[in-house]
């Protein structure tokens, strides 16, 4: 079976987002007003082939764990569906 993740990517809630300061103290310039904080992630969206869901979940939570986030830093959550 083919399946898709969605995976979100999202620095930990008590780190410093340096990107999404640097957008909050820039969206003035724009003239937006009333943006109180930006949070800077990684949106991925991974196809892959599985014998079932919880295969799919197998593979997906490995390759969140050992390469697409830095756990020490980054938090993720991901969605699968059936393609």
């Amino acid at each position: 079976m083919k399946f898709k993740a969605a995976i979100d990517i999202m620095p930990k809630k008590e780190l410093l987002d340096p990107q999404g300061k640097t957008v909050v103290n820039n969206m003035k310039n724009l003239d937006l007003q009333g943006v109180a904080d930006v949070r800077i992630g990684k949106h991925i969206v991974m196809t892959l082939d599985a014998a079932n869901e919880e295969e799919a979940n197998t593979k997906v939570e490995t390759a969140c764990k050992k390469l697409l986030a830095n756990l020490i830093i980054e938090d993720y959550e991901y969605t699968l569906s059936n393609c």
